[in-house]
């Protein structure tokens, strides 16, 4: 048999290993690797790649060795399962290096990590001063997780009691110019509505490179063509404006009228319009 041949046949065959392998150990091989971990997939894939290159070795070898690996790295993730101890010392810990806003020189080095090597880390979560930092953790992973001082945290709505409305993931009913029926079902809407929205930006369907619907109804596109400005969605803007206007006419009518129940049904009325704006305002704030 040529060589060439023999090199194809052992390539085929340790993929077809090597893919049943990762299947089997699981997506954490190749999402988060522990200690262990990548130094078995280091060997592994060294061993696979000597023997389907060596042509002079025996196949059955290297089937044996990945299959051995793999089946100890399958043995390790068990175990750490069962054990806290053996995961801690399969896996490793998290180590803090920033505590109550101290940097924990020992932790440093116990992971040989430097000044420059934590403040590239910390670059990497967009915080470019120790000194903002309260608290940071070095997962098993090697990701550093970061906790900002309360005064450096960005304002949330809920710091500043302001209530707002639920947000859904938005879907996409238009891709590459072509309508997605089935996003367009998710979003409760038809291709009716759609060609009508359409019509009221001024723009075909053939020239929208992505459209999406997002948890209110309002459609919002992107085009092909950027030099075409698209007017954003104005229908919550319109519709607070109306409520607002509506609300404030019904005061200036129970002012302007001397008739006692047609005052008290004016005022009624703006109130229960106020109310409804009180609670639409999270909601219609676009």
């Amino acid at each position: 048999m040529p060589d060439w041949i023999d090199v194809l046949i052992r390539g085929i065959l340790y993929i077809v290993v090597l893919f049943m392998m990762t299947k089997l150990l699981g997506s954490k091989q190749i999402a988060q690797l522990s200690f262990f971990e990548y130094i078995s997939g280091i060997t592994i894939g060294s061993v696979a790649g000597e023997v389907i290159t060596g042509l002079d070795k025996n196949i059955s070898h290297g089937v044996i060795v990945i299959l051995l690996f793999g089946g100890v790295t399958y043995a390790v993730d068990f175990f750490s399962l069962k054990s806290k101890k053996f995961r801690d010392f399969a896996e490793g810990k998290a180590n803090v290096f920033i505590k109550d806003g101290k940097v924990m020189e020992d932790s440093l080095k116990k992971e040989h990590y430097t000044i420059d090597d934590l403040n590239a880390l910390l670059r990497r979560k967009n915080v470019f001063k120790v000194a903002d930092v309260e608290f940071a953790v070095l997962e098993q992973n090697g990701d550093l997780n970061v906790l900002l001082k309360k005064e450096n945290q960005p304002l949330t709505p809920k710091d500043l009691n302001i209530k707002v409305g639920n947000e859904k993931a938005p879907q996409t009913v238009i891709m590459d110019g072509k309508i997605l029926d089935n996003s367009l079902e998710q979003a409760k809407q038809t291709r009716h509505w759609l060609n009508i929205e359409l019509e009221k930006l001024g723009v075909t369907l053939d020239n929208v490179f992505l459209g999406q619907v997002d948890s209110y109804g309002q459609l919002t596109i992107d085009v092909y063509d950027d030099k075409i400005n698209v007017p954003s969605p104005q229908l919550q803007p319109l519709l607070m404006s109306m409520l607002k206007k509506s609300q404030a006419d019904l005061e200036s009518f129970a002012l302007q009228t001397d008739a006692e129940n047609t005052k008290k049904m004016y005022t009624q009325t703006s109130k229960k319009i106020q109310e409804a704006i009180d609670l639409l305002t999270p909601y219609l704030k676009g």
